[in-house]
């Protein structure tokens, strides 16, 4: 097996050749003067490939790259080719709201299926059932033991893990199992004279605790500031936020920084300076399933 990463891997593919001691390379690319993708494999492929390519933006160029991957890698030679996707772009876009949407996801996975993909891997991506389209083995890594270890790090007592939402409340409800303290999810309320949108735990006392927030994506931040700040007005003593896909789109950070958050901490699937969790032991315990 030989593991290749994507000119947006971060790097991942050493990380897992490391772990599973298997050989790794980069493939050469650039952008061509007209903004058009340009990818070579350096060598011969003649076994099973996998592919390591992460989404985040410019998310059009990354996944033209991944689609010329997977082609490229069968007409050189490849057995098998596997799919990492640390970041599923446009996993959001999941069904059709207005009339005449595209239901985007659905749409790249079938083309990653229809390229030949023999196995997809992903990361936490925002809806499972989404994988549902493809008819490949599939497997979504869902790192909460990575977040009940980073919280454990952190030397707190007095723990309550949040949700921003109800449909998050899988996730926390795993992590705070695995370090053994209470969970919640935020409900959110309007105020029907002010018209103010409120975030509150919907059954846990948040007062004098040590409130740690997890959510997949977090994007412009809004939800998280909103919750960070309410928290902290009913009496939270601190506020720390971990999520898997760390967008931080435009003023993001700053946003929630302000509101209070003592630190933001992400997985490197999406590289930025808060990208303290490695989710490469999780995908490289998948990768050695499938080749035992």
């Amino acid at each position: 097996m030989l593991i290749i990463g994507g000119p947006a891997s971060n790097n991942l593919e050493n990380e897992i050749a490391d772990i599973i001691g298997m050989r790794s390379l980069k493939v050469d690319y650039k952008i061509f003067p007209d903004g058009e993708s340009y990818i070579r494999f350096p060598e011969k492929l003649e076994e099973d490939i996998v592919l390591i390519q992460s989404l985040f933006p410019p998310q059009d160029k990354h996944l033209i790259e991944l689609f010329l991957m997977i082609d490229t890698a069968y007409n050189l030679g490849a057995e098998r080719v596997i799919v990492v996707v640390p970041y599923m772009a446009y996993s959001r876009q999941d069904k059709r709201f207005l009339e005449g949407e595209a239901i985007s996801i659905e749409s790249i996975l079938k083309i990653i299926e229809k390229l030949g993909t023999k196995y997809f891997l992903t990361v936490d991506i925002h809806k499972e059932n989404s994988l549902k389209i493809l008819s490949i083995p599939y497997t979504n890594i869902v790192p909460t033991v990575l977040f009940a270890e980073k919280i454990q790090e952190l030397n707190l007592d007095n723990i309550v893990i949040l949700s921003p939402d109800a449909g998050g409340i899988g996730r926390v409800r795993d992590v705070a199992e695995k370090i053994g303290c209470e969970y919640d999810f935020l409900e959110k309320r309007r105020d029907r004279i002010s018209g103010e949108v409120r975030l509150r735990p919907k059954n846990i006392d948040v007062a004098n605790k040590n409130i740690v927030i997890i959510d997949d994506i977090i994007s412009t931040g809004g939800t998280i500031s909103l919750a960070a700040k309410q928290v902290i007005k009913n009496g939270a003593r601190s506020v720390y936020v971990l999520c898997t896909h760390a967008l931080l789109i435009n003023n993001a950070v700053k946003k929630i920084l302000s509101s209070g958050v003592k630190e933001i901490i992400a997985t490197n699937t999406i590289p930025n300076i808060y990208s303290k969790i490695s989710v490469a032991p999780l995908i490289a315990s998948v990768l050695n399933n499938l080749f035992k």
